[in-house]
């Protein structure tokens, strides 16, 4: 197979910023995508003026048909290139990829990247609850009563059957993304979390309980790209896109290779060989975690441990602020937010806030390179991003 045309050290990201996250009944889900949006315009310095491109994904929540299209005329913009992508919550890392194919193209020279919905506050649970049960496939799937924890909760036990991995180790996931949490001042969750918590909460769908499962928040993330040589020219600090690679395996989990490998080993694999890096040259990884279970597939997969090691990792404390490999350093999808496809696109977010450093407690010290990985699906489709401070 022909390697992937290297985009490495050609485009940056010079703006982040995150809405206010939690429940906000007073804004909309496209409010959010503006407040989010806004603030990374500030970050980086620029007018909306500036803006020639957006990349938004979708909202179950105010579900436009052309919703790219509505974003802009929200933001009363007309830029020569916008889109709306869905490749669940794998899109902010594909839009990332897709903002920078599009600016070495000549397509547009700065993107606007944003997404998230109001879940929390915008939907009845009644809606909430049939979002999570209206998905497998129509036919071999539904009619036997699948839902989104159901099916991660398969996954999760078939890597209990093969590698011994315990409901123990699930939930030191949670509460390693909880204590990072509690270091963000934006986080949706503030409360401290132990283990026996997660192990007694309500039960869901054997074996993950509620506090395996992510939050349903109202938030809207944003960044901006732009290249490398208009990014050097800006007042903030660019941070480089090294290496990023994506893999798509399946739409339903029927027709997945496997249940305990996905596609992010090659996703990673094509990252890393575009960077020039190794698993070893990582400072941080900002890692999708809808359930407990898939950082530990990820970390695996991405080649942080070996297979079956997932759950030690982050039992064992690896995964923590201080520790090997420090994971989901705002919370994550599990205790930061989690609102559609904004879920993913928050470790962007705070890859680039660690590069840039000055984060006190929850500051990775030395961060010089950073991974983030966005999964979408049922563990479907795969984009790993590696991100530096510097041009390597």
């Amino acid at each position: 197979m022909k390697p992937a045309a290297s985009l490495k050290n050609k485009v940056a990201i010079v703006g982040v910023g995150e809405s206010e996250i939690g429940k906000v009944p007073l804004m909309s889900g496209l409010g959010l995508n503006a407040q989010a949006a806004k603030r990374a315009l500030d970050d980086a310095g620029l007018k909306v003026s500036d803006i020639d491109g957006v990349l938004t994904a979708y909202s179950f929540t105010e579900p436009y048909f052309m919703l790219g299209s509505v974003i802009c005329e929200y933001l009363g913009l007309k830029p020569r290139f916008n889109a709306s992508l869905v490749a669940g919550g794998a899109s902010p890392a594909v839009m990332l990829k897709h903002a920078a194919e599009a600016i070495v193209a000549g397509q547009a020279e700065t993107i606007l990247v944003c997404a998230g919905e109001n879940r929390a506050t915008g939907q009845t649970r009644d809606a909430a609850l049939a979002s999570l049960m209206a998905v497998g496939h129509p036919y071999f799937e539904q009619p036997y009563g699948t839902s989104i924890p159901g099916f991660y909760a398969m996954i999760a036990r078939r890597h209990m059957h093969v590698y011994g991995t315990t409901r123990e180790q699930l939930a030191q996931v949670a509460v390693n993304t909880r204590a990072h949490a509690l270091l963000h001042p934006n986080a949706h969750m503030k409360t401290p979390l132990t283990a026996e918590q997660v192990l007694s909460a309500k039960p869901i769908a054997d074996p993950l309980g509620m506090l395996d499962c992510c939050l349903i928040s109202d938030a809207g993330g944003a960044f901006i790209v732009t290249s490398a040589e208009r990014a050097a020219e800006l007042g903030s600090k660019p941070v480089y896109l090294q290496g990023i690679g994506e893999h798509h395996t399946h739409e339903h989990l029927m027709c997945a290779p496997s249940l305990t490998e996905f596609g992010a080993t090659e996703s990673g694999r094509i990252a890393y060989q575009m960077a020039g890096l190794g698993p070893d040259d990582i400072d941080l990884a900002e890692l999708y975690d809808c359930f407990t279970i898939v950082p530990i597939i990820e970390v695996e997969e991405l080649g942080f441990c070996k297979a079956g090691e997932g759950g030690a990792f982050f039992a064992e404390g690896l995964a923590r602020i201080g520790g090997k490999l420090p994971v989901n350093t705002h919370g994550g999808m599990l205790s930061h937010a989690h609102a559609g496809a904004a879920g993913g696109l928050f470790g962007i977010v705070e890859a680039v806030r660690q590069l840039r450093g000055g984060l006190g407690p929850r500051q990775v010290q030395g961060a010089e390179v950073a991974l983030v990985h966005n999964e979408g699906g049922v563990l479907s489709s795969h984009c790993t991003v590696i991100l530096a401070k510097d041009k390597g």
